[in-house]
């Protein structure tokens, strides 16, 4: 069923999918980085309806038929959109409406959390969602790639290190963003400039660089599941585990999963995947 939702910058296209036969908990799926329509989530959609759930998908701000632009936004915007989101679920036939939460993917982790930590949520549950901040996050992938490609950690590294003081510090994006272009001619400025490049794209690191996991999950008291993929090259898995651990109600690594929970053989979801979000909901 197609609806829209209210939001700070319009009505974004939406879309619901639940069963008329039955009462169910409801998810609001947080999407993570990038550009993301609701054609995008729809094979999303069938397999997390399929464990027991209602669900709503939403555009992001200027993508699909939606206004505004989701590059211009902070996490906390996006918070703002999922618990708008789910009060608009609540009020759907077939919802209970004391059983609606947020299931986000990636950096739809750090916003389901915040979401959570300051409003009306039931439970969370979060895919590849990073424990740590996102400048730990980024400092920890574009590291892993510069190792992967056998380039010079040190030196690739002191340059993210400097980018994020400076950037920290309030010295214009645009001013930083010169100063890398000057080393192009390095071998390793394709891993530190990937996402990094354009104005828009630094400034939504600035804007949301210092949100921290740590300091939001002492704040989320309902139901929490997280799930991470073992072979994921994304997100600092051990470090995250250990963040989530004393605070998750439910908490798994699959193995041979990556960023997405894909597995490179049989089923493309990770095995035990849609049995423990199934459990999680039904309790």
């Amino acid at each position: 069923m197609w609806i829209e939702e209210d939001t700070a910058v319009g009505r974004l296209r939406a879309r619901v999918r639940t069963d008329p036969d039955r009462l169910l908990p409801g998810l609001v799926f947080v999407d993570g980085s990038g550009n993301s329509a609701v054609e995008d989530m729809a094979r999303w959609a069938e397999w997390i309806g399929g464990c027991g759930a209602a669900v709503l998908w939403h555009d992001k701000p200027g993508c699909g038929t939606s206004p505004g632009n989701w590059r211009d936004q902070s996490l906390t915007d996006r918070a703002a959109e999922a618990l708008a989101a789910a009060e608009v679920l609540r009020g759907r036939p077939g919802v209970d409406p004391d059983r609606v939460g947020l299931i986000g993917w990636s950096q739809g982790g750090w916003v389901s959390l915040l979401a959570a930590a300051t409003g009306p949520v039931d439970h969370v549950v979060t895919v590849s969602g990073p424990g740590v901040s996102m400048a730990a996050q980024e400092r920890w992938r574009i590291r892993r790639s510069v190792e992967d490609a056998g380039l010079p950690v040190a030196e690739a590294m002191a340059w993210v290190d400097e980018r994020t003081r400076r950037l920290r510090a309030g010295e214009p994006v645009e001013a930083v963003i010169r100063d890398q272009e000057r080393l192009r001619d390095r071998p390793w400025y394709p891993q530190v400039s990937l996402v990094y490049d354009l104005p828009e794209r630094v400034a939504f690191f600035v804007r949301n660089m210092d949100v921290d996991p740590a300091g939001l999950l002492p704040r989320v008291t309902c139901p929490l599941l997280a799930l991470f993929g073992g072979a994921d090259e994304l997100v600092p898995v051990p470090e995250s585990v250990a963040v989530f651990a004393p605070h998750a109600t439910g908490l798994a690594v699959f193995p041979d999963a990556d960023h997405d929970l894909f597995t490179p053989t049989g089923d493309p979801l990770a095995a035990g995947f849609r049995p423990m979000l199934s459990a999680f909901l039904r309790t």
